[in-house]
């Protein structure tokens, strides 16, 4: 019998998945699980973060992050973008926002707080974001506008890592709406692409 890997967006659940969740054989999440509080349990052993922008910068500055449930409950941190992806593609903060304190690049503060919490962290390489606008279609002269997300991310390594002889992969929690420069439309498209080909299974299609 395969052993289970879900993946829990952070789009709102339909109903409570906690006991699924925290049975699961390993679980993945995506930067500030909110919507699926108290609805998918605690279990994390991955959660893949955005290292950049303002999102990122919120988290750091977030003294109630290191303390809850689900962050006290991860095993590894991710980071989807590599700091040269980030200098090479990613837009800078205007000299206002500069002086505010923001920046494109939080890896370093990033390792220094969660490794300090006694994190593993992982930094994916520069072929993995480069790969996977890729698979999206994202063309070369339109990677300064269009990013992929941390969820399309976290499945698709996923499918990459975990074999379907060992592993059964179940998504739940992806409303596919959010950030406007995510390909939203594309990475549903893939999705559904894995679903159809019995790759990943679909056990809830979230609330929209």
């Amino acid at each position: 019998m395969p052993k289970r890997l879900l993946i829990v967006g952070n789009g709102p659940l339909s109903r409570d998945f906690s006991a699924e969740v925290d049975a699961a054989d390993f679980v993945i999440r995506f930067n500030e699980p909110k919507a699926s509080i108290g609805m998918s349990g605690v279990r994390t052993d991955r959660l893949i973060m955005a290292n950049s922008g303002k999102p990122m910068q919120r988290r750091l500055e977030d003294p109630a992050l290191l303390e809850s449930p689900i962050f006290r409950a991860t095993k590894e941190l991710m980071f989807a973008y590599h700091p040269h992806i980030i200098a090479r593609y990613f837009r800078r903060p205007n000299i206002l926002s500069r002086l505010k304190g923001r920046r494109t690049d939080w890896t370093l503060p990033a390792i220094e707080k969660f490794g300090g919490a006694g994190k593993e962290i992982r930094i994916m390489p520069p072929q993995f974001y480069m790969e996977g606008c890729r698979l999206l279609g994202v063309p070369a002269d339109k990677m300064h506008e269009v990013f992929p997300s941390t969820g399309f991310f976290g499945i698709w390594h996923a499918l990459e890592h975990y074999s379907a002889q060992e592993w059964r992969i179940e998504v739940c929690g992806f409303s596919w709406q959010g950030w406007q420069r995510h390909a939203w439309a594309d990475e549903r498209r893939w999705v559904g692409e894995q679903v159809d080909q019995g790759r990943i299974v679909l056990i809830d299609e979230g609330v929209n």
